[in-house]
Parts: structure tokens; sequence; C-alpha cells
């Protein structure tokens, strides 16, 4: 089964939240474990309030989530127009962050990697950031969407 969603929404931190259920949503006819479902839901959030909090430094913009299901293979790609990142293999140390009074752990990009199989993170300072994340999902495919 191939499904694909894409969408733009503002960088607000009540989108956040739409943004974790719309992608719970999109995976459940690959019949996701609790687990599966968790993870991936954290793995967005982190991602989106990155892009808030960090891309957008809470200051207007908009965030793209796409997805795309390739049989039982979900890509997530996140993309703000921000600020970008001055040094990703820095900012993708645990516990690192230039937020420490917004009481920040640094732990965002660890929680993506930890929950997903694959993490790739592109920046450019000035025009913005691209989180992308693979996961292979475990679950039997439901028949919601027969051809």
């Amino acid at each position: 089964m191939n499904n694909e969603i894409y969408m733009e929404f503002d960088a607000i931190s009540t989108n956040e939240a739409f943004a974790r259920v719309a992608v719970a949503a999109f995976i459940t006819p690959l019949n996701p474990t609790l687990e599966e479902i968790a993870d991936v839901k954290t793995a967005v959030s982190e991602a989106v309030t990155n892009a808030i909090i960090h891309g957008y430094e809470e200051a207007e913009g908009k965030i793209v989530l796409h997805c795309i299901l390739r049989d039982d293979l979900l890509h997530i790609e996140i993309q703000d127009m921000g600020k970008g990142i001055e040094n990703v293999e820095k900012a993708m140390e645990p516990l690192y962050t230039t937020k420490p009074e917004l009481d920040r752990s640094g732990m965002g990009f660890s929680f993506m990697e930890a929950f997903m199989d694959d993490l790739q993170v592109q920046s450019k300072p000035g025009e913005g950031t691209i989180v992308t994340m693979k996961k292979k999902m475990s679950g039997v495919p439901i028949a919601l969407y027969e051809e």
C-alpha cells in the first residue's frame, strides 16, 4: 500500500498536537502497535516543537509536514523556513540546547533518533531546516483503503 499526505500549517504551539494526531491517523491502516504510535507521535512532536521554538523563535512562520507510506515504511519530513541551524552536528548532541532559559532539555534530536529507524537533518542558516525520519512499521496492514 502506498499513500501520501502533505500539509502546511502555522508554526504555533497548538498545531504541534494537530501534527502528532494527523500522523497517527495516517499510519492507522498499517495497524501499528501502541508503541509504534507513541514513538511516531513523540518524534513528530519533537520535530515540530523544534521548528516553532528554534526555527522561528516563536515568531510567525509555516511548517510543512510531508508523510509517505510505501508498504510498511513510513517516511516523515518536517520542514521550516526559519533561521536554520549553524552547526547541525552540535545541535544533535544530547543535552545541547540554545534555549536553556526556556528549560529546554536538549533531547529533541536524541528522542527522534531513539524512536525512529533513521534521522537526517539538513539545515542552512537563514533558510530553514528539514528533518527527515523513517520507521519500518511492524503491523499487518488492514484493508481500509482497498484499490
